[in-house]
């Protein structure tokens, strides 16, 4: 068992993080009180190859592995959470779904676009009565001639209005309960297509979110991602590989907030010394520290056995689990070091803070990580 980096992982390291501090770390209030994605940065992180992380070069994009997948995650999540969670929402939901299961028509008319960073993906699974239940989905596609009619609405889907390519379930068989949902996607402009209403939200501010709302919309039958049916069962597979990008996530924005507590304990003076030669906070910086090699550990283990093929149900959801909880920790404790500094936004502990909350929700709750684990090791 090889736990180091080989020399074109830390090449990669080095080249987002500095990307990330170059392109993301000056901007990162503006963004967040703007409550926009910066457009602007789209073309950027396509040059780096961050829109197409884990998908083959002949739909333009990067090749990687999910262990680089994670490493670039990581390093955009330590500076701005919000940019990497935009990141690994269009790499891990909508583009991921296309790539595992779309037709190679279908790949290149979506996947290749998206991969190229040329638009935005946005992935529609949750709506105001179905979150975990998806068996209480209401949106629904009938057919309509040689295509399909879809009716709804979505709630909580990031970039739901600004996305290029929507990937939505919808029930076509109500009476086979999930096994009756399947996949459709479709482009931005799709009569009947439109968005609802933006959230505004505590954290995650740069990372736009809104409701996706389907009034009579009608597609070609060419629109079915997957066989019809599979829709749910797919959505499981994506969310298993999606999982370990949001565990990334939270170990790049838990390292972040270690980073800064520990930047100001070196420089925050108290009774004539620096407070990290106090035993009280030299303690919370060790312990964190050991939680965010531990999260980042179980994060690469998940990331490592999909490298090698492996369905990773358990181990994606052991990794989301820790590193989301361990990032609630270690931003929370970088509010306590930095004290009243902690409580304003010229300081970056109140960003995390706020951001980090979303981690144990998206993607599945931490309940549900614990539901799925004990499944596992039940079964």
């Amino acid at each position: 068992m090889d736990l180091h980096l080989t020399a074109d992982q830390r090449v990669l390291r080095d080249s987002v993080r500095e990307f990330a501090e170059r392109e993301l770390r000056p901007h990162v209030r503006a963004w967040d009180e703007s409550q926009h994605f910066p457009m602007a940065l789209l073309p950027k992180l396509a040059d780096l190859g961050l829109m197409g992380i884990q998908f083959p070069d002949d739909v333009g994009g990067s090749g990687m592995s999910a262990v680089d997948y994670c490493i670039c995650i990581e390093e955009l999540a330590r500076v701005d959470p919000a940019i990497a969670l935009s990141v690994a929402a269009h790499n891990g939901l909508a583009a991921a779904h296309l790539h595992m299961f779309g037709t190679p028509a279908q790949q290149a008319r979506f996947l290749g676009p998206l991969a190229r960073g040329e638009v935005l993906g946005a992935w529609g699974l949750t709506e105001p009565g179905a979150g975990s239940d998806a068996a209480s989905m209401r949106t629904a596609a009938r057919r309509d001639g040689d295509g399909w009619v879809l009716s709804g609405s979505k709630t909580f889907i990031t970039h739901g209005n600004i996305a290029g390519v929507y990937v939505v379930m919808a029930v076509t068989d109500r009476a086979r309960g999930s096994r009756g949902i399947s996949a459709f996607v479709m482009p931005s402009g799709t009569p009947g297509l439109r968005a609802g209403r933006k959230e505004d939200k505590l954290g995650m501010r740069a990372s736009e979110t809104s409701e996706v709302l389907l009034e009579d919309c009608r597609v070609g039958a060419d629109a079915l991602l997957g066989d019809e049916g599979q829709g749910f069962v797919n959505t499981l597979q994506v969310l298993d590989a999606g999982r370990i990008g949001i565990a990334a996530l939270s170990v790049g924005l838990a390292q972040g907030a270690w980073e800064a507590a520990r930047t100001h304990a070196q420089r925050r003076e108290q009774f004539g010394r620096p407070i990290a030669e106090f035993q009280g906070i030299r303690w919370k910086l060790a312990d964190l520290a050991t939680r965010i090699d531990a999260a980042r550990l179980l994060t690469y283990r998940a990331a490592a056995l999909k490298d090698e093929g492996t369905r990773t149900t358990r181990e994606s959801s052991m990794a989301k689990l820790y590193a989301s909880e361990v990032a609630v920790r270690a931003a929370d404790e970088c509010v306590q070091i930095h004290g009243g500094y902690g409580f304003v936004k010229d300081y970056p502990a109140e960003k995390y803070f706020r951001d980090v909350k979303l981690l144990t929700i998206g993607e599945g709750t931490s309940e549900v990580q614990r539901l799925v684990i004990a499944r596992q090791l039940l079964a």
